[in-house]
């Protein structure tokens, strides 16, 4: 099958078209097959009943797939596979991998967003996929510093918003705030953190409604003008 020496697998999506034919669905349905082979398989040797073998793949046609691609019906989702077999590829031929989304992208797979990925779910990887990806291609989990922070909850946007507040409410003497002004916290590691501060006075001024009574207390002892 010349789409193996083309593309360098034999996991074409389901999509795929080669030469006018469906080879994408055509591979769906011998995975299908192979699929159910294994299951009968498995049930025959527990001593299970096996019913109709109709529609499972033959011995003859499975060594022949084997034989073009040992990795074209993996335990995992397919998508995963062909990633992996195109980073395989890409190391192979003397080059890196990406590990930034969108630098590298190769048959619709994005390699960057791929590999930040597996790095990132590391956990959630099969013993087997962790082994492939620890020794084929030289990855490892994220590190802690890595992964992303997890997003703020209201309480904590509105923590930041008011110590922005209080700073501008110390360094003026009042919370006349313009409504394009941005203030500029600094955290004692050295992080900055920019704060739109206008935008938040005049957000809590026109929902002051739907303020708690604590929330609007903290903003009445800094001048707020509602």
């Amino acid at each position: 099958m010349s789409t193996k020496r083309v593309h360098g697998h034999l996991l074409p999506p389901a999509t795929a078209v080669w030469n006018g034919y469906p080879v994408g669905v055509w591979m769906k349905n011998q995975r299908t097959a192979g699929r159910l082979a294994d299951t009968i398989a498995q049930r025959r040797e527990a001593g299970l009943p096996v019913g109709s073998t109709a529609g499972a793949l033959s011995e003859e046609r499975r060594d022949a797939l084997e034989a073009i691609d040992p990795s074209w019906c993996p335990s995992w989702p397919v998508v995963w596979q062909r990633s992996y077999q195109l980073c395989r590829r890409l190391i192979e031929d003397g080059q890196q991998l990406p590990v930034v989304p969108g630098e590298v992208s190769v048959q619709g797979e994005d390699f960057g967003a791929w590999v930040q990925a597996q790095r990132l779910n590391w956990d959630q990887l099969l013993p087997a996929q962790a082994w492939m990806l620890e020794h084929m291609l030289h990855l490892t989990p994220a590190d802690p510093e890595e992964r992303p922070q997890a997003p703020r909850t209201q309480a904590d946007k509105w923590a930041v918003n008011l110590r922005a507040a209080r700073q501008f409410h110390a360094r003026e003497g009042d919370l006349h705030v313009p409504r394009k002004a941005v203030e500029r916290l600094t955290d004692p590691d050295g992080t900055v953190t920019e704060v739109k501060l206008g935008q938040f006075v005049d957000n809590a001024r026109r929902r002051a409604g739907k303020l708690t009574e604590d929330r609007r207390a903290e903003l009445d002892a800094l001048g707020m003008r509602w």
